[in-house]
């Protein structure tokens, strides 16, 4: 089987999560790393036993290569050049979250994937696992009927230094894109708009803004309601975040960490009642992909050679990323913001 050549670009901290998982696959190899800080390349190559050449430059690299895949593992302020790049040179890209710094950008780079008919797709690990696969079909199956509601939180006192320190709004620029991402993952919906509140708690060990609260009204008419912390002690929810999804006929619930399930209407028949009695359904769906980055690499690589959109294709995570810079400009201004004159 012909292998992928594959230039990794970004060689910081999140390359090792790519590369734990990449390097045991047999579909790919890496042919080049490449950092603007070469030692931060020759590092990553002698921690995990590559002997392949080491750049500065990313257009370089797949050059002197003949790469036909790059892995933009740079920093989201460098995603639009890396990106770009790739896609003029002939190279389909797999990049790490999110999709682009601007909507100006995402638009321009989804432009540039287009034309060149190469494959974009954003790292979304957090769709990969069986338990949120599970909940997704207990929301989507019918099962609690129509979907009205839609809750999560995420509360964990996450202790970083670094630039997540003293960013603006480390929250919801940083991390909340995954649970935003989440949320149209399980409804199958797209946003319509939102309305952030941003603020930074007392205790906060953050420069900006480490809490939000942000309503979003999705496109079948249900709200999504997002409430989180970064700087929250005690009683920490998942990362994957704490669930709650009303419909006509029931709730179903995810604590982020066990098997979701429902409670629903027991029957019709009870016309007397104030409150009605319930009955608790579990999922029987099953999914054994495999976990996080991996799963979400196995989906990119298999929408490749099959020719087809990943789940995480660019135009589609157009969506989640709105989500983000729109919370954030809602935050700003005050003001509820539609999000359809993001896309």
């Amino acid at each position: 089987m012909e292998k992928f050549k594959v230039v990794s670009a970004g060689c910081g901290t999140i390359a090792n999560e790519w590369m734990k998982n990449a390097l045991s696959r047999t579909d790919m190899e890496i042919v080049a790393l490449a950092d603007i800080r070469k030692e931060a390349a020759d590092s990553l190559a002698e921690r995990y036993g590559l002997t392949c050449p080491t750049f500065t430059d990313v257009a370089t690299a797949i050059a002197q290569t003949g790469a036909d895949v790059v892995f933009d593992l740079t920093i989201p302020a460098s995603h639009f050049s890396v990106c770009t790049t790739a896609l003029k040179l002939g190279c389909s890209v797999f990049s790490e979250k999110p999709l682009a710094a601007t909507m100006a950008e995402a638009q321009e780079m989804i432009s540039q994937a287009e034309q060149s008919k190469k494959s974009f797709s954003v790292m979304q690990n957090r769709r990969y696992d069986p338990n949120i696969r599970a909940f997704r079909n207990l929301v989507q199956s019918g099962t609690i009927g129509r979907p009205g509601y839609i809750g999560a939180d995420f509360f964990i006192g996450a202790h970083f230094d670094g630039f997540r320190a003293v960013m603006d709004s480390p929250l919801v620029l940083d991390m909340a894109i995954h649970t935003f991402d989440q949320a149209r993952f399980i409804t199958g919906t797209d946003p319509v708009s939102v309305y952030c509140h941003e603020f930074n708690p007392p205790g906060s060990w953050y420069k900006g803004n480490a809490s939000a609260i942000c309503i979003f009204e999705m496109s079948d008419g249900s709200v999504f309601c997002y409430r989180g912390s970064w700087c929250a002690e005690g009683a920490p929810t998942s990362w994957e975040a704490s669930w709650r999804v009303t419909g006509e006929r029931g709730t179903a619930l995810w604590d982020g960490y066990t098997a979701p399930y429902a409670e629903i209407v027991a029957s019709d028949e009870q016309e007397n009642k104030f409150i009605l009695d319930y009955v608790r359904v579990e999922s029987d769906y099953k999914w054994e992909g495999n976990l996080g980055h991996a799963g979400c690499l196995d989906e990119m690589f298999a929408a490749l050679k099959e020719g087809r959109p990943a789940e995480t294709d660019c135009r589609d995570n157009i969506n989640s990323i709105a989500m983000v810079l729109g919370a954030v400009e809602s935050a700003r201004t005050g003001r509820k913001v539609d999000l359809r004159d993001y896309r």
